[in-house]
């Protein structure tokens, strides 16, 4: 539909009006949009609430200054959704029960002074009429693979209630670890993974075992990969002592640490193509790519030889041979 009007030129021009009058809006556009308001539908709306929450290591938030407050900025950075849960968890009884994704479920960000406070609005939390919740989700910043303290310290935002700083996140039983790698491990078992494997050892060839291993490394970041590996690796590396029997014609063959070193290899391999990672970036120890040649097929062939027999036969045969 499109609607124009006829008026004194000399008049002044109201550029709202003319803009009402002059729109143009198609036949599928018009029923849709005249249906929607009839209805009384929302245009657009989002719901619930998603508040981002952000995630550093320790002085590791992003500042930004220019050259007169570089000083300032340096000694004292501004806070961020992380130092400010710290605050809460120190100053607010009820905040002590809560995770740092379940913050903005019952507190709001001011965002000019980047602190928390409680709402003011919606339902009323049983047993504190102060206190009130809404439906607002807290979503924690994802970390890069790379940035492996970060993971870790993610890791435990998530499970770890009552954190008043960095430090008391390390603090596992009374014991401040060095790294949050090391409190994750005291923190978190590999129960899950273990139970996995256990299920593929059953049922999977050691090919698939060998590659959801890898996968297990390279995306879920298990608390202890060596004993992962030590307790599922003669599944992992029966494959390839099933070909050295054949090779050797010797049934009685056991695993041994060359065996293993191959299948470690294999594994290292895997990981390279998922994550770009060596075994050694993922916890585990280095392979020994050199001690491999000895499972070369080409070498295998070429010096899997009875001396004796080959002897006898240039014995037996030599004798044959014209002068040509």
């Amino acid at each position: 539909m499109a609607v124009f009007g006829v008026k004194n030129t000399t008049a002044s021009k109201d550029k709202v009006p003319r803009y009402q009058l002059g729109r143009y809006i198609s036949s599928n556009e018009a029923v849709c949009v005249c249906v929607w308001r009839i209805l009384s539908f929302l245009i657009h709306e989002r719901y619930p609430t998603v508040v981002h929450l952000a995630v550093h290591l320790e002085n590791g938030q992003r500042v930004y200054f220019t050259s007169e407050n570089v000083r300032a900025r340096a000694m004292s950075p501004p806070p961020t959704t992380l130092t400010e849960f710290f605050t809460l968890c120190r100053n607010d009884t009820f905040a002590r029960t809560l995770l740092f994704s379940e913050v903005p479920t019952y507190f709001t960000g001011n965002t000019s002074t980047r602190t928390f406070q409680r709402r003011k609005q919606g339902r009323t939390v049983q047993g504190d009429l102060n206190l009130y919740s809404t439906d607002a989700l807290g979503r924690l910043y994802t970390a890069h693979p790379n940035n492996e303290e970060c993971i870790y310290l993610r890791f435990l935002l998530i499970n770890v209630r009552v954190p008043t700083s960095f430090q008391e996140l390390k603090t596992i039983n009374g014991h401040v670890c060095a790294t949050f790698r090391e409190a994750c491990q005291k923190l978190e078992n590999d129960a899950h993974w273990d139970i996995s494997l256990t299920d593929a050892s059953n049922t999977a060839q050691p090919q698939q075992i060998r590659t959801l291993f890898s996968i297990i490394l390279t995306t879920c970041f298990p608390a202890n990969p060596k004993d992962l590996w030590e307790k599922y690796k003669n599944y992992m590396s029966e494959d390839i002592l099933h070909r050295m029997r054949r090779i050797n014609d010797n049934p009685n063959i056991l695993f041994t640490s060359n065996i293993y070193n191959e299948a470690f290899i294999l594994i290292e391999y895997l990981c390279l193509t998922i994550a770009n990672k060596s075994l050694t970036e993922l916890g585990m120890i280095a392979s020994n790519r050199y001690g491999n040649d000895i499972f070369d097929r080409d070498i295998q062939r070429e010096t899997h030889f009875d001396v004796n027999e080959l002897l006898t036969f240039v014995q037996i045969n030599l004798p044959k041979l014209v002068l040509e």
